[in-house]
């Protein structure tokens, strides 16, 4: 298994960064890094610091729910990711996590000597 970090960064869908949505601002920036994938979640309903809830109606406009965009990391593309958003001026919630990557084929992931594949 192989150490690296998990990034969750929260924004609200109708957030824009250079005439485009910022959680595909924050994609596109990632794909051009280097980073290994990336992916956005739109929620159903949600509230933030501000406790205001928001929830998706049908006959009320997009944009106000919020969206959750992940990555895992090496430190090196984390600290650029970082930088790049300060330099942008983005100032949005992340959380960061130390986790353990490996491949769900990969026999050494966990295993134990039996061999026997563990769920924990």
């Amino acid at each position: 298994m192989e150490t690296a970090v998990y990034l969750r960064f929260y924004m609200h869908e109708g957030q824009h960064l250079h005439h485009k949505p910022l959680y595909e601002w924050l994609l596109e920036l990632a794909k051009s890094m280097g980073i290994s994938g990336g992916s956005a979640f739109r929620a159903i309903a949600g509230y933030g610091r501000h406790r205001r809830l928001h929830e998706e109606h049908f006959f009320e406009l997009a944009g106000d729910l919020p969206v959750e965009v992940v990555f895992t990391v090496r430190g090196d593309q984390e600290r650029e990711l970082l930088d790049r958003l300060r330099q942008e001026g983005v100032s949005i919630p992340v959380l960061r996590s130390e986790v353990s990557i490996g491949r769900s084929d990969d026999p050494r992931d966990g295993s134990d000597s039996s061999g026997e594949r563990s769920c924990t």
